[in-house]
């Protein structure tokens, strides 16, 4: 498992945790490895909402340009430049800028 911090400009804190081996789906993993995953994701997650105090956390699986098996941990606030939408939707705003304390 890799827990990797993303260099996203105006989204500090945005990480990805990866699966080392490769695997496309949940599916392709055994039971209590999907349970490992999800353990670092939630691991990322507490670690994010304690250290940054995010308005909401946005967890996302695509892997449609990468079909390797990794989780997006994305800190949101409200005055980021897409909340509430989706971060890979058009901007709603210029967003004032936010660096990882």
């Amino acid at each position: 498992m890799w827990v990797v911090l993303v260099d996203e400009p105006g989204y500090p804190g945005f990480c990805r945790v990866v699966w080392k081996a490769h695997a496309k789906e949940m599916t392709d993993l055994a039971a209590d490895e999907r349970l490992r995953l999800m353990d670092w994701v939630w691991r990322a997650e507490a670690a994010i909402r304690q250290t940054m105090r995010p308005a909401k956390i946005n967890l996302a699986s695509l892997g449609n340009v990468v079909p390797h098996l990794h989780w997006h941990v994305i800190p949101r606030f409200e005055d980021d430049a897409h909340f509430p939408s989706p971060i890979w939707a058009a901007p709603r705003r210029e967003a004032p800028a936010r660096a990882w304390p």
